[in-house]
């Protein structure tokens, strides 16, 4: 099962130009394809390709976290998820949306991250700047975003589980 051997990138890189390329698509199409509370498709998802954009988002991050740092890994695409902030299923919705690009990057094989802090970066005047730049509306909130590549090298076996994550009742 493709969701046991998924695991997230540690460094990524890109391949010749790879940002537009059918893998890319079929990435941000599954992402469409996630449940949403009572079918409203709130979220919006945000394919950042532009060096310029992906370095404006690295050091919002950097300036929420308080320290300089690349939260993407280097990966060459970065996939923001907002969602409407009035809807009351906004996170759940977003974060399915996640999960569906996560599994299908894997099964294109790129190797992806959940990366957290998108909701300050997009609460925050600066993340607002650029939802206007974007032509999207504020009333968007950021869910999260996952940095999208080629891992440098294989991925790592996953943790075992904890004893008693699923409890039959």
């Amino acid at each position: 099962m493709s969701r046991k051997k998924r695991r997230h990138l540690s460094k990524a890189h890109a391949r010749e130009d790879h940002r537009h390329a059918e893998p890319l698509d079929a990435v941000l199409d599954a992402g469409t394809y996630a449940p949403t509370g009572g079918g409203h498709q709130s979220p919006v998802i945000v394919a950042v390709t532009s060096p310029e954009t992906r370095e404006r988002l690295r050091a919002l991050y950097a300036a929420v976290m308080g320290k300089d740092t690349d939260p993407y890994y280097g990966a060459p695409v970065i996939v923001v998820v907002l969602a409407d902030g009035e809807r009351g299923t906004f996170i759940e919705d977003g974060s399915c949306v996640l999960e569906n690009l996560m599994l299908a990057a894997h099964a294109v094989g790129l190797s992806s991250c959940w990366i957290h802090r998108e909701r300050e970066i997009f609460d925050s005047k600066e993340g607002k700047a650029l939802l206007r730049e974007w032509s999207l509306p504020e009333t968007l909130r950021g869910v999260g975003a996952i940095a999208l590549g080629y891992a440098d090298g294989p991925e790592p076996a996953a943790a075992p589980r904890k004893d008693g994550y699923v409890v039959r009742v």
